[in-house]
């Protein structure tokens, strides 16, 4: 009994024994506090994101410079056909629209693994367990949640380590809300279109991306707990580990594998996607319009006296072209069957067929526009990101307004568009049907939300 009388003195009083009050008390008492801890972890998030922003340009535009010469030399040294057209348009430019996106990825696993070994995340996980208990969930779902943040499936695969077994039903449900790694194109595509040579604002829609997914899930277990997964949760018992300096080598193998596996979805689904859409896109082929051909005949008129106007008619004679061979592609056909559906959340045929390839993966929906979306100006010289941006629609009012591209934010947010999710949520919950019910809260979550947001900034003349 002495015996253990000194070592709890030792171990469990040494501090106030001594007085004690070191650097790491000071720390943990800043980022476990309830209030300003969490007020720390969203700026943390926030710099992240904003540090995302900045180096991630250049590099990104130096990959749109590479594929931009790639397309162009394929077209240069094989002769103009069918096989041209898919090598420069389908492959390269599909799988180039994608890629592009890779410094973001890296980017961001890299100082989240920075994050994660510093120790600060096991204090953010502390700091949560407040904020998850009265949604019915506990700090152990914490790092599940966090996993998802790169892929749902770890995440899912991970809620085993959950004691409680209603914590961990209402863990793999909500986990898909996460911002996974096949979001993050989408969001860049869309927070630049939406604040262009802003990034400090697009650091925070993109912060308030991550949020609303968090938000999403939190509700939705709520509702959960306190319906079909009745149960208290069970308290959470936790160590904090030490605070030290993080691994650089650590952090360059996580990233090195997320990239890798990124890459390796870009060089098999994301490119079999791309031709797939290539081809539904360019066929059948179809004579040009009326007002397109008398376009050409008077820019061909007036070539030598005004060149300036007769560049911009050609120029207008290939918009028209090619929005008119796109309408009447079986791309087309298919986005007009589907688009009366998406038509209140502000899809025209053109993002309904993007929005509905990207169940098979999400990522592929910036490849998919850049292969169908053929009604921009000078399509050849800009890059993948302007070429998005100018889009046009049939009419020629542009594809991507805010009021439509808040709504893509927050479908692309809220949707379950992972059909290997929704195996393992299978695999794990026991049951099809808690997949099934998965499937059909989150895509009805997000018809409403995306629907509500652009009929709302459409009726404040955003849209």
């Amino acid at each position: 009994e002495r015996w253990a009388d000194e070592v709890f003195a030792a171990v469990a009083l040494g501090d106030e024994r001594e007085g004690a009050d070191t650097l790491t008390d000071r720390l943990d008492k800043a980022f476990t506090h309830p209030v300003l801890g969490v007020l720390i972890f969203a700026g943390v998030m926030t710099g992240l994101f904003y540090v995302l922003f900045k180096i991630a340009t250049y590099p990104m535009d130096l990959i749109d410079g590479v594929f931009s010469r790639l397309s162009d030399g394929a077209r240069s040294v094989m002769p103009e056909g069918v096989l041209a057209d898919l090598l420069a348009g389908g492959v390269i430019g599909g799988v180039g629209a994608t890629v592009i996106f890779l410094p973001q990825i890296c980017l961001l696993f890299f100082l989240i693994s920075l994050l994660e070994d510093t120790g600060y995340l096991a204090r953010a996980a502390f700091v949560m367990d407040r904020v998850l208990r009265p949604f019915g969930l506990s700090g152990h779902s914490f790092v599940p949640l966090l996993s998802s943040h790169a892929c749902a499936l770890p995440g899912i695969m991970s809620a085993r380590a959950v004691p409680d077994r209603r914590d961990r039903l209402a863990t793999i449900l909500v986990a898909p809300f996460m911002t996974c790694s096949a979001r993050i194109p989408v969001y860049v595509l869309l927070t630049s279109i939406l604040f262009h040579d802003r990034p400090v604002l697009g650091a925070v829609a993109f912060t308030g991306c991550y949020a609303l997914g968090i938000g999403a899930a939190l509700v939705s277990s709520m509702i959960a707990r306190r319906t079909i997964i009745r149960g208290k949760s069970r308290p959470m018992a936790l160590e904090l580990p030490g605070y030290k300096v993080p691994s650089i080598t650590t952090a360059f193998l996580a990233t090195l594998d997320r990239g890798v596996v990124f890459l390796k979805k870009a060089g098999t689904n994301i490119l079999a996607i791309s031709i797939v859409l290539w081809w539904l896109s360019s066929y059948p082929l179809v004579a040009p319009p009326p007002e397109a051909t008398a376009l050409r005949e008077q820019a061909a008129a007036i070539a030598t006296s005004e060149p300036v106007s007769a560049e911009a008619m050609s120029t207008e004679a290939d918009r028209l072209e090619a929005s008119h061979a796109t309408a009447r592609s079986f791309a087309g056909r298919l986005g007009r069957v589907i688009e009366p559906a998406l038509r209140p959340l502000g899809f025209d045929w053109q993002l309904s067929i993007g929005v509905v390839t990207s169940f098979a993966a999400r990522e592929v929906f910036v490849s998919t526009m850049s292969v169908i979306v053929t009604g921009s100006d000078d399509t050849e010289d800009a890059g993948v990101m302007e070429r998005l941006t100018l889009a046009k629609r049939a009419d020629g009012s542009p594809l991507f307004t805010p009021a439509v591209c808040w709504s893509l934010l927050v479908y692309y947010v809220l949707a379950m568009q992972c059909i290997p999710t929704l195996a393992v949520t299978a695999r794990e919950s026991g049951s099809v049907r808690w997949a099934l019910l998965q499937l059909a809260w989150m895509c009805s979550v997000a018809y409403v939300a995306a629907m509500l947001v652009y009929q709302v900034l459409r009726a404040l003349g955003r849209a």
